[in-house]
């Protein structure tokens, strides 16, 4: 099923079909799906949720999401549901609380129809660094779907649910929104709530919505964005209503065009699809001012000091001891330690622990992590900067389009490079957000959009009005492809 959020929502509320209808139907595709998209799905309580959502509606109580079918990221909390963030570590954990988002969404009325596969503890571009599997490409399996929310990317674009939630540490969630071939936001950092989201980078991670249109983001975020005093790095600040701003004109729109999103590492029949859409705009009234982001090219470098050492102190807390996996039968409480560790995280998890201790370090510290901060702070000027002068800044979302499931596993700088246009966003903690913009070889290109802090209602906007005037959200891939 490829209907939208608001067209399933205009369905409910005309009750041309119900909640358990469209329910039993997403969980029949889920079952035959060979995308391994899922990783724990909730029929039961699905369908007492979809019965509960229907008594709403015929109540007439109903929210303008009631009764909509959804998947949570693995990596959310879900009381009495496993939440395994795809690794072994966490393969016997079942959540005894629910995260901020889970229960706002929850408290809209929506129905959860399982949790969606991931890069282990959300490390990754690929979503091949799961305990569960790769993620095949709805578009073509054999294919990645992206990272680390590549599982709730190919849930939406197969049609396998009309919303899936996603996190964004690096560009987790744009970047499967791009190779999936449809739509995710990242709130500016503090936005959404991080209250029982498992911590990957406590100052990079931020949750946010995928799904087929700017449109049907905007009405998510009306649910999941807010004030949550749980999380300290929640922002006390009045939520817009993300749809009020939909269909004003986008004519006289400044978008700023780095030159460096253009150089070298971009597939040129990428860079010129992008080129492509950012016309299609000026078409419409935009108009295109080419800028500079000095030092977008130290982005990748500082992020994986920073990324990495926040995740060593925050994956310390996985020793065997309280929760999650531990070892059989251990010699003493070091050997537990150690072994609990080494069997429980993969190797990408382990290559960034040991990295982030590294620069974590005596002697260390100074020349790496501080150097990092300082390189942050840089580029955070350098946004600041551009946009005194521009509303909007656009350019391609990634450099390539979705590559062969373990073509560069054994190349992670290689693979570290898939977000060189995303991670820049997410350390200077701002909104950014990625729709479809066409095809390369059968495959989608992701146009990304970044704006202000907290001016994700101009986003949606401007990605709504382009979703106006191109049909790119409306392709939908041929059902279970082969390679």
């Amino acid at each position: 099923m490829f209907d939208t959020i608001t067209s399933l929502c205009k369905q409910l509320q005309s009750k041309t079909v119900s909640s358990l209808e469209l329910t039993q139907s997403y969980l029949q595709q889920i079952q035959q799906s060979r995308h391994n998209a899922f990783i724990s799905v909730c029929e039961e309580s699905a369908l007492a949720q979809a019965k509960a959502a229907d008594k709403a509606i015929n109540a007439g109580s109903a929210g303008p999401l009631t009764g909509i079918p959804m998947a949570h990221k693995d990596i959310f909390c879900t009381k009495g549901i496993k939440t395994s963030c795809a690794s072994k570590m966490l393969d016997n954990f079942i959540a005894p609380y629910d995260a901020h988002v889970v229960t706002q969404l929850a408290n809209a009325g929506m129905v959860c129809l399982g949790k969606t596969n991931m890069d282990e503890f959300a490390m990754g571009s690929s979503n091949e660094n799961s305990y569960y599997g790769s993620v095949h490409n709805p578009w073509k399996m054999g294919r990645i779907a992206g990272g680390s929310s590549g599982g709730s990317a190919a849930a939406v674009a197969a049609g396998l649910a009309p919303l899936a939630t996603g996190t964004d540490t690096g560009g987790s969630i744009r970047q499967p929104a791009a190779m999936c071939g449809i739509t995710g936001i990242k709130p500016t950092y503090g936005r959404v709530s991080r209250y029982g989201m498992v911590a990957f980078a406590s100052s990079l991670d931020q949750g946010g919505p995928l799904a087929r249109t700017a449109e049907d983001c905007a009405v998510v975020l009306n649910a999941m964005a807010g004030f949550d005093p749980r999380d300290s790095t929640s922002v006390k600040r009045d939520v817009p209503d993300y749809t009020a701003r939909l269909n004003q004109s986008i004519k006289g729109l400044k978008i700023g065009v780095p030159s460096e999103f253009f150089a070298e590492g971009i597939d040129p029949q990428v860079a010129q699809t992008v080129q492509a859409a950012l016309k299609q705009l000026e078409s419409a009234g935009a108009q295109l001012i080419e800028i500079s982001l000095a030092h977008n090219h130290h982005a990748v470098g500082a992020y994986y000091v920073i990324a990495p050492a926040e995740c060593s102190a925050n994956l310390s807390r996985y020793d065997g001891v309280r929760f999650g996996h531990r070892c059989d039968d251990p010699k003493d409480l070091l050997d537990m330690y150690l072994r609990s560790r080494a069997e429980g995280f993969g190797w990408e998890v382990k290559r960034r622990i040991l990295t982030g201790t590294y620069a974590l370090s005596s002697g260390y510290y100074d020349a790496y992590y501080r150097k990092a901060q300082q390189v942050r702070r840089l580029i955070s000027q350098d946004f600041a900067a551009a946009f005194e002068q521009v509303d909007v800044i656009m350019g391609p979302t990634s450099p390539s389009v979705a590559f062969d499931i373990g073509e560069k596993i054994e190349d992670p700088i290689s693979m570290y490079l898939a977000d060189i246009y995303t991670i820049a966003v997410n350390l200077a903690g701002l909104p950014g957000l990625s729709v479809p913009c066409g095809f390369v070889n059968e495959l989608p290109v992701g146009l990304q959009m970044i704006g202000k802090h907290f001016d994700e209602a101009h986003l949606l906007n401007i990605a709504h009005q382009y979703q106006h005037i191109t049909d790119w959200h409306q392709h939908q891939p041929k059902q279970e492809v082969s390679a």
